[in-house]
């Protein structure tokens, strides 16, 4: 068995274990091992996640039902070899683009 002092203990605490270990007719040491069983023994609670603390923090405040936006359809995907870039090659085989041949 191990061995636990505590050091510094406010009197008025400690003259409250006093007066509830003499009520349960034990010594004071039996009621601090039973107080620390009994608070130890409870289970942990399960961690709670973010969305579950903000439904529960909002949930007296009704339900908001949200209109569904209308969607576009998907626009083609624009592949980097369909876009030419600065300085490569003109379509025409002239080696610049039409932005380099306006200057």
């Amino acid at each position: 068995m191990a061995t636990l002092t505590i050091r510094n203990l406010d009197e008025r605490l400690k003259g409250r274990l006093r007066v509830r270990a003499a009520t349960r007719g034990r010594s004071m040491e039996e009621e601090a091992r039973q107080i620390l069983r009994a608070v130890l023994d409870e289970p942990e609670p399960a961690a709670e996640n973010l969305a579950e603390r903000i439904r529960r923090r909002f949930a007296k405040l009704g339900d908001v039902q949200l209109p569904v936006a209308a969607r576009e359809p998907v626009r083609s995907l624009v592949l980097a070899e369909d876009v030419p870039s600065y300085g490569a090659a003109a379509p025409d085989g002239s080696g610049t683009t039409k932005a380099r041949r306006r200057r």
